[in-house]
């Protein structure tokens, strides 16, 4: 799980998180750059589906504007959201192999890199991607600049 007080001085961030829905036990490990200049932080802000969440685009960067009581905070950046797309299934037993001959095509969770999406339109679609008839819960990673 992301650890809510990892400070990175390196500018560089490694970390494991679970992925949705709450009941799933995939994990994803990250190691991504620092987006900030100084000292950062990554946090960890899951919400409830449905979710508010208030950020727009800045100087390329998807900015937190205001506070939805999940942990975030103005000025922190948002570097990574659960994503829902359609996919093979994953795994390396005999039932995925038949699955995957089979076409067993289902939605899978992944995590959406903010910081390298085209558009605000493709961070728009990965954060609406998380529905209530895929997942019970969005996972957001911001970057919190912290004070000198």
């Amino acid at each position: 799980m992301a650890s809510d007080d990892a400070a990175s001085d390196s500018s560089k961030f490694e970390l494991m998180t679970r992925l949705p829905p709450s009941t799933s036990i995939l994990q994803a490990q990250l190691a991504f750059p620092s987006v900030v200049d100084g000292p950062s932080e990554i946090v960890e802000v899951r919400y409830n589906l449905p979710f508010g969440l208030d950020v727009a685009p800045e100087k390329g960067l998807a900015v937190c504007t205001k506070s939805n009581g999940g942990g975030e905070q103005p000025g922190d950046i948002l570097r990574y959201s659960s994503q829902w797309t359609m996919g093979l299934p994953r795994g390396d037993g005999l039932i995925t192999t038949a699955a995957s001959f089979s076409g067993g095509v289902a939605w899978q969770c992944s995590l959406f890199d903010v910081v390298r999406a085209s558009s605000w339109e493709d961070v728009v679609g990965a954060l609406t991607s998380n529905v209530e008839s895929r997942t019970d819960e969005v996972l957001l990673l911001f970057e919190r600049p912290l004070s000198s």
